[in-house]
């Protein structure tokens, strides 16, 4: 079987032959795998009014359990998404009425950001489909080798720590 990097890379060995672009396999698929998967994840999120950012920052609040409390940089930390993108989210996130932030209880400095109920309820509706849109992406490979899958993204993952 062939894709479309397959086509890439041959390309390149036939106009830079004297170059190694091997890595091209891997990455080359990752990337457009990661695009197509993206896609595919947003519809679902769009279909609940979220987009990808927004529902990593709610389930990351419900995730860590009741109060469902965290700091914006403990969410940044623990978000899949970048702390310069975390205000921006925080911003429309309270604006819906989905989040409240409000001074540190610990410090009085800082800021707490609180999952409201809405806010809990639309990811309680949302996280079901996008299990199953997570599962329609996978459902081409086995359990094995998810597993196997999982274990080399986290070994490749680990060796590009900054």
């Amino acid at each position: 079987m062939t894709d479309h990097v397959d086509g890439i890379v041959q390309q390149w060995h036939r106009e830079r032959p004297e170059l190694d672009v091997s890595p091209m396999h891997v990455l080359g698929r990752l990337s457009r795998v990661a695009q197509q998967a993206e896609r595919r994840l947003e519809r679902n999120f769009s279909r609940h009014g979220l987009d990808a950012g927004s529902f990593d920052v709610l389930a990351t609040l419900r995730r860590n359990g009741p109060p469902y409390t965290l700091s914006p940089k403990d969410l940044a930390a623990s978000a899949m998404i970048t702390s310069s993108a975390v205000a921006q989210r925080l911003n429309r996130l309270e604006d819906r009425g989905l989040i409240t932030r409000a001074k540190s209880s610990v410090d009085g400095r800082g800021t707490e950001v609180t999952l409201t109920q809405q806010g809990k309820d639309l990811v309680d509706a949302t996280l079901p489909t996008h299990l199953a849109a997570e599962e329609e992406l996978l459902a081409g490979l086995s359990a094995s080798e998810r597993h196997a899958l999982a274990d080399l993204l986290r070994k490749f993952g680990a060796g590009l720590v900054d």
